[in-house]
């Protein structure tokens, strides 16, 4: 083990001008004279939201047992290879959501278990998201103490959605405050410049890209000069999370350059950029991989696709809209095609925790040490409602957190209580949220 006599700030950030590129966590940020298994298990816990539209079909998603062993039915089998990070949650319920406004209802009593106020109006007055809690404790040391991602283009969406509740319930997952929702990012170049200090106007965007400097070219000469500072395992981490820096940067070029080609027909869609979904969402998830390995945030939501999106998905067979194909109507090929979409999602994700479980922090990985909750507000989207939940609890926690398990609770326990026991697992310590009244007990 190389341990140098000074050691690096946990927040040591590599500067130019314009440009700041905060570092992933090594060997010399641990202080002199102490062993690093022993202290960097300590890394910081990270927590992160991923949402889907239109509920799960739950017999092809809750396993046939309960407690170990499991067998993963056919949408989970993406996450197979995670077994002992992953807990499939069951029993539980979103009484705050249950409503005829269900699509409205859905994304923004996901993470508060709070019924907001009838409007369509600009008088919007919700639950503060489970997400924000964290952020408030947990993120105020980082450059981003939140992010909120999503792929479709919510925008143009005002005004009234679904019955008496407007559209701002509906275009994101997060509340900072009752009256303060949290714009959901679609395009990865923002979220890019968010993470790395190239912010500014847009004419300042399009003249920094007209000079083709990438962040990893201006900060050539220090990296070099802070390389040399460096033991072996050092000078690997860092070597790998440039080279990810790169390729992400690679990727958002090539994305703007084949949107700005004028010959280029433009679908009348809300995909986002780029225009291939499969890119789009790595790209978003690569980003919060890194967001995560540099401690740039340790909280983000993600929604993967809004409520009501008819977004087909030809790359698993499903030519029809996915929201006209969740009205079932228990019909044996809508329901085939809806099992293809959630594992096809689910397929997404799980490279996602690929690469978290790739990436070194500490004593372990970033997945061992963060807390992932992914699912929807919605069961069978036939019916409109929201018992039983399709939820997964993913990671380590910092050791705080089995997993490999299939987690049975009373019906109708309340979803807000999964939410308190996530936000234990990283020191939040909640009274309640929402309509909470406990913790998930084993979980």
């Amino acid at each position: 083990m190389f341990i140098t006599k000074k050691h690096l700030p946990r927040r040591t950030f590599l500067r130019a001008a314009g440009v700041s590129l905060a570092l992933p966590l090594l060997e010399s940020m641990v202080p002199a004279q102490t062993l690093l298994r022993k202290t960097a298990g300590t890394g910081a816990s990270r927590v992160g939201f991923v949402y889907v539209p239109h509920g799960a079909i739950m017999d092809q998603w809750t396993p046939s047992t309960e407690g170990t062993g499991f067998e993963f039915p056919r949408i989970l089998k993406p996450l197979e290879p995670f077994r002992d990070r992953v807990n499939v949650i069951s029993g539980l319920g979103h009484r705050a959501a249950d409503s005829t406004a269900v699509h409205s209802l859905s994304p923004t009593t996901w993470l508060s278990g709070v019924r907001p106020k009838p409007t369509q109006g600009v008088d919007a007055f919700a639950g503060v998201t489970a997400d924000q809690i964290a952020a408030q404790h947990i993120g105020q040391d980082t450059v981003l103490p939140s992010m909120e991602v999503a792929i479709e283009d919510y925008s143009a969406l005002i005004g009234a959605c679904d019955r008496d509740y407007g559209c701002i319930y509906m275009n994101t997952l997060s509340w900072r405050t009752p009256t303060t929702p949290m714009p959901m990012e679609i395009n990865p170049r923002k979220v890019f410049e968010r993470m790395f200090g190239q912010g500014g106007s847009a004419a300042q965007r399009a003249a920094r890209r007209k000079e083709d400097q990438s962040i990893l070219d201006a900060i050539l000469g220090e990296t070099k000069s802070l390389q040399t500072t460096l033991g072996s395992t050092d000078k690997a981490t860092l070597d790998e999370y440039l080279d990810n820096i790169r390729e992400i940067e690679r990727r958002i070029e090539r994305a703007a350059a084949s949107t700005s080609d004028p010959s280029l027909q433009v679908p009348e869609t809300p995909a986002g950029i780029p225009f291939s979904y499969d890119d789009h969402v790595a790209l978003m998830f690569d980003l919060l991989a890194v967001a995560y390995q540099a401690n740039i945030s340790k909280v983000f939501t993600f929604m993967m696709a809004r409520e009501v999106s008819n977004r087909t998905y030809p790359q698993v067979g499903v030519p029809d809209g996915h929201h006209a194909t969740s009205h079932h109507q228990n019909r044996g090929e809508k329901i085939e095609k809806l099992v293809k979409i959630q594992n096809y999602h689910l397929s997404l994700f799980a490279k996602f925790l690929a690469k978290l479980q790739a990436t070194p922090d500490g004593d372990g990985s970033v997945l061992d040490h963060s807390v992932l909750l992914y699912g929807s507000n919605m069961s069978n989207s036939n019916a409109h409602n929201h018992f039983p939940l399709p939820n997964l609890l993913i990671g380590g926690a910092q050791g705080r957190m089995k997993g490999g398990r299939h987690l049975k609770y009373d019906d109708h326990t309340p979803m807000t209580n999964l939410l308190v026991t996530m936000l234990d697992k990283v020191g939040v310590e909640l009274e309640s949220l929402g309509d909470s009244n406990g913790r998930l007990a084993g979980a």
